[in-house]
C-alpha cells in the first residue's frame, strides 16, 4: 500500500510550474532576480520530483521547501512538500502545506486525493474516506482516487 500510495502522490504533484531562489543568493535587478529565481526553482522542483520517485523523501522535502520559501505562490511545490512530509510522517507539516496549496488553487481533486491519502497513512480512515469522496465528486473518473478509495475497502 505504501509503495502504491507514493506513486499516487507523485502523480498528484503535477499541478503548476515552479521557481525557487532566495533573495540572498542573487544580486541584481528585479528582472534578473525573477529570471534567476525561475530557473533555480524549476531545478529545485525537478530535483525534488526525482528524489521523491526514488523514495528519498528527506531530500525531496529539502528541495520542495526551498521552492516554497522562494516562491510561496507555487502550488505544485506546496503539494510536493506536503507529499514529502506525509512520507516522512510529519503530518502536522503536511496539513500546513496542503492548506497553502488550497489557498492558492482551491480544493482540487489532486489536493483532496493527497489529503485523503495522508489520512490513510495516519489510520484516520473516516477522514480519509470523506476527503476521497469529495475528490471523487470533482473528478469521478480519476483512477488514483478510485484506487485510494478501494484501498479503504467497503464502508
Amino acid at each position: 500500500m505504501r509503495q502504491l500510495g507514493g506513486r499516487l502522490v507523485v502523480i498528484a504533484v503535477a499541478l503548476v510550474v515552479a521557481g525557487c531562489q532566495s533573495l540572498s543568493e542573487t544580486s541584481g535587478s528585479p528582472s534578473a532576480l525573477s529570471l534567476s529565481a525561475l530557473q533555480a526553482g524549476s531545478d529545485d522542483v525537478a530535483i525534488a520530483k526525482r528524489h521523491f520517485r526514488k523514495s528519498n523523501y528527506g531530500l525531496a522535502e529539502r528541495h520542495y521547501r526551498r521552492a516554497v520559501e522562494a516562491r510561496p505562490e507555487d502550488a505544485e511545490a506546496w503539494v510536493g512538500l506536503g507529499a514529502s512530509y506525509d512520507q516522512l510522517r510529519r503530518f502536522d507539516l503536511a496539513d500546513r502545506a496542503y492548506q497553502q496549496a488550497v489557498q492558492l488553487i482551491g480544493r482540487s481533486p489532486e489536493i483532496l486525493n493527497n489529503q485523503g491519502y495522508s489520512y490513510m497513512l495516519r489510520g484516520e480512515y473516516e477522514k480519509a474516506r470523506a476527503k476521497l469522496l469529495e475528490a471523487q465528486t470533482l473528478d469521478p473518473d480519476n483512477p488514483y482516487i478510485e484506487t485510494n478509495l478501494a484501498q479503504l475497502g467497503p464502508h
